[in-house]
């Protein structure tokens, strides 16, 4: 049964009566509250994103992992300054650190909108071209090999078999005279 509370404190006279079980969207008891959270639809549009690993399918793994040691390196015998070693991997690491972050901040977004309208057309086709297309041809090809097994076994099958017999009658030996 539906109750109408006393003046808000918002200054208002009369607020909306409130279902004592509350809404599907924002219930008032527990146990619908808990209901509603086991069926929770996932939605891939409001998910989370991992702000630590940003590459959990680890599809960079061996590209884009390079530091200072895999790129300059210098041998035994022969080594610079001490201070120009260090200058050179910290103007290296920093270098790539900032100027990939300056490339993502004015290429990210455009070309994230590319690869989304790319992928976005992909599923498009695949879904409402290519699968329907393969299915219609699975679904046509199905009666068609229907037809061609039936001329093959009413055809062939009895030439075969004939000459099957033919040859099945010859007998070979193989002798050795020296």
């Amino acid at each position: 049964p539906a109750r109408c509370p006393s003046p808000s404190p918002q200054g208002f006279l009369y607020t909306a009566p409130v279902r004592e079980q509350g809404n599907i969207y924002k219930p008032n008891n527990k146990m619908m509250a808990d209901e509603l959270s086991e069926k929770a639809v996932h939605d891939v549009h409001t998910k989370e994103i991992d702000l630590v690993n940003r590459d959990p399918k680890h599809l960079n793994d061996d590209v884009v992992k390079i530091d200072f040691e895999d790129v300059i390196a210098e041998p035994e015998g022969t080594h610079s300054f001490d201070g120009i070693w260090k200058a050179s991997f910290t103007t290296f690491t920093v270098t790539k650190y900032w100027f990939y972050r300056l490339l993502s901040a004015i290429f990210g977004i455009p070309m994230a909108l590319i690869w989304g309208i790319y992928f976005a057309i992909l599923s498009f086709l695949h879904i409402w071209a290519v699968v329907p297309c393969i299915r219609s041809y699975l679904i046509e090809i199905q009666c068609i090999s229907r037809v061609y097994s039936i001329c093959i076994h009413t055809f062939c099958d009895p030439l075969f078999e004939a000459i099957g017999k033919m040859f099945s009658s010859i007998r070979a030996t193989v002798r050795k005279e020296i």
